[in-house]
């Protein structure tokens, strides 16, 4: 599959499912081995803090690859990654995570004291939009990024497009993503082991397979091949 050595060898007899929940469990499975070497490398990457960016940029662009079908050499790759791109990652990083943190602060502030005075609803309601436009656009920003395309305003306005024009798979996306983080909170230290196998590469692959048909279509470009 995709992390064996031999790339030359001949492809398996055994062909991959059209789509749908059977083609991700058929990657689940094919490339579980490789997915664990993946999170263990992201929480290998994430030890300095302050590489948690640069990583998370490697973990989907070596899910993305997967999901594409290209070949990935885990170890390589990843560090060229993180070693190369922590600008770009760091830069995306601030773009997404400052309106999520300034407008889900703003909501709150804002909510209670429109329960006394309506008029507060107003500022309430433009924190909640942008809000919900990073969240989706941000879904569709690191997919672009793992493609290959540079953050500038032209693949920012593309991810903003496609977060409001495609948002269910967005909305899932992150949801796969943030509730299964959420869940493994909750549940620490029962969840580990979860953590410590998949915790992370499994809902990144989930999100990268999500959104894979929109940015096919939509958002195109020529990939640089790392």
């Amino acid at each position: 599959m995709f992390f064996q050595e031999d790339y030359n060898a001949p492809p398996e007899e055994e062909s991959p499912p059209a789509g749908g929940a059977r083609l991700f469990f058929w990657l689940l499975g094919g490339e579980a081995a490789g997915l664990l070497k993946l999170n263990l490398l992201f929480l290998l990457a994430c030890l300095p803090v302050v590489t948690i960016p640069p990583a998370y940029h490697a973990l989907h662009r070596l899910t993305r690859r997967l999901v594409q079908g290209r070949g990935v050499r885990c170890w390589p790759q990843f560090w060229e990654t993180v070693r190369k791109e922590w600008k770009t990652a760091w830069a995306a990083f601030l773009l997404t995570a400052l309106p999520l943190a300034g407008a889900g602060y703003g909501m709150q502030f804002y909510l209670q004291f429109a329960g006394r005075n309506p008029v507060f609803y107003l500022p309430f309601t433009l924190c909640a939009t942008i809000f919900l436009t990073a969240l989706l656009a941000s879904s569709y920003l690191w997919g672009l990024l793992a493609d290959g395309r540079r953050l500038d305003r032209e693949t920012v306005l593309l991810a903003v497009k496609l977060g409001l024009g495609k948002p269910l798979r967005a909305v899932l996306a992150a949801a796969g993503w943030y509730l299964s983080l959420t869940a493994t909170a909750l549940w620490f230290p029962l969840s580990g082991i979860y953590l410590l196998l998949m915790g992370f590469s499994v809902p990144c692959l989930l999100w990268q397979f999500l959104i894979r048909t929109v940015l096919e279509r939509f958002g195109s470009a020529e990939n640089i091949d790392r």
